[in-house]
Order: C-alpha cells, then sequence, then structure tokens
C-alpha cells in the first residue's frame, strides 16, 4: 500500500512538473513572435531614419545665390569691370538704380561720354528711351582720339549726336546676342558683334571691356573705341 502510494505521488509530481514545462513552452512560443517582430519594427524604423539621413545628405543644399539668380543669367564680365566702385551711385548696384545716362555719370570711367551726351542734349533721350543697349566708350577711348579732333566734334552737336546714337541700339542685347550679330542703331545704320564666352568684339575692332552691366532701362557694354558710324 505504501509503495502504491509512493508510486500515485511521483507520478502525480511527474505529471505536474511535465504540465508546468508544456505551459512555459506555450508561453514562450506566444511571447517570442511578438519579440521578434517588435525587433523587426525596430529595425526598420532604424534603416528608414539611415536611409533617410543618407538621402538628405546626398541631396545637395540649395545655396541662397542659388535661388535668387534666374536660370541662365549672368553678371557685368570683363577685365575693366575691376575699375567699377565697389559701392555708391556708380557701383554695379547703384548703376541698375538709374537710367543710363544718370548711371553712366555716377561711374568715374565714363565721364568723358557724359560730358559728350550732355553736349550733345541726349541726357533725356537715353533716360526716357526703354530697353535699349549702349556701348560706352570709356575715357581712354576717348583719349585715343586726337584731342584736336575730339574738340571739333564737341563742338558739332549734329556730329556728335550722330555719333553717340550709333552706339545705341533699340533693344537689350544679351551676351549670346553679341555671338553673331548685326543690329541698327538709334543712328539709323548698323554694327556687328561678334565673340564668345568673355570676349566680344564691336565692328571687329571694338573690344568689349566691361560687359552686361544693366542699369533701369538699359543693358551696357563698356568698350574701349569709340565707334564711327558707317
Amino acid at each position: 500500500m505504501r509503495a502504491f502510494t509512493r508510486t500515485t505521488r511521483t507520478t502525480r509530481t511527474t505529471r505536474t512538473a511535465r504540465t508546468r514545462r508544456v505551459a512555459v513552452a506555450l508561453t514562450a512560443a506566444a511571447v517570442l513572435p511578438l519579440s521578434l517582430a517588435a525587433c523587426g519594427d525596430d529595425g526598420d524604423n532604424g534603416d528608414d531614419k539611415d536611409k533617410s539621413a543618407s538621402d538628405s545628405a546626398s541631396r545637395p543644399e540649395k545655396s541662397d545665390d542659388a535661388a535668387e539668380s534666374p536660370a541662365g543669367s549672368s553678371g557685368p564680365f570683363g577685365p575693366a569691370c575691376a575699375a567699377v566702385p565697389q559701392d555708391g551711385a556708380g557701383s554695379f548696384d547703384g548703376m541698375a538704380q538709374d537710367p543710363v545716362a544718370t548711371a553712366a555719370s555716377n561711374n568715374p570711367e565714363l565721364s568723358t561720354l557724359v560730358t559728350a551726351v550732355k553736349k550733345a542734349g541726349l541726357v533725356d533721350t537715353l533716360n526716357s528711351a526703354q530697353d535699349i543697349t549702349v556701348f560706352a566708350p570709356t575715357n581712354d577711348a576717348f583719349a585715343a582720339i586726337p584731342q584736336k579732333d575730339l574738340d571739333a566734334v564737341l563742338a558739332d552737336k549734329e556730329k556728335l549726336t550722330e555719333i553717340l546714337t550709333y552706339h545705341v541700339v533699340g533693344q537689350k542685347l544679351t551676351p549670346e546676342q553679341l555671338r553673331s550679330g548685326t543690329y541698327p542703331t538709334l543712328q539709323k545704320s548698323e554694327l556687328t558683334t561678334a565673340g564668345s564666352g568673355e570676349d566680344y568684339t564691336v565692328n571687329d575692332s571694338s573690344k568689349v571691356v566691361c560687359g552686361n552691366v544693366p542699369t533701369a532701362n538699359a543693358t551696357v557694354y563698356i568698350v574701349d573705341t569709340v565707334l564711327m558710324p558707317k
């Protein structure tokens, strides 16, 4: 009888232990997928974050200059641009605010041209014109003319007007349009342009030394020679 009792107790203990193991195994089986899913979610989020960071790093930042500058646009160019004041009314920013004759009067490199424009009575004509291009000779360009001849031209208003209006085209020209072009002037005859990049000539001889200078109503190309009507 005692032996039977011990056997019964042993069997119950074994069954209880076995039941506990099964319960633990079932609990583990239920929890494991949830744990794996949680781990998988964490991993995916990490990958997404890493990928997002990588994408952000690979995208170039948009600069303020690029945002403000129209596509394909360009500013003044040429060796003589260095002589233009850095600030004030005669600077590029200052000239852009004024009509062309006024803008030129604030640029010390164009003082002889401004004197000629005043003598010809063309200040208002140039300032009131819309969307024109002015090929503006430097002081050195006028100085290359013998003084006697220059004085004679400055004293002859009709001749002076003819010469000055030959420097004006009735439309705004971009550098691209200077590559190979023929354009009528306000003087009624034509001038020709040629070149590329930052190297352009007018009538095959006068060089653009500072080009694509904006004013309120015109684009200015400063040239190293006084142009003579054909």
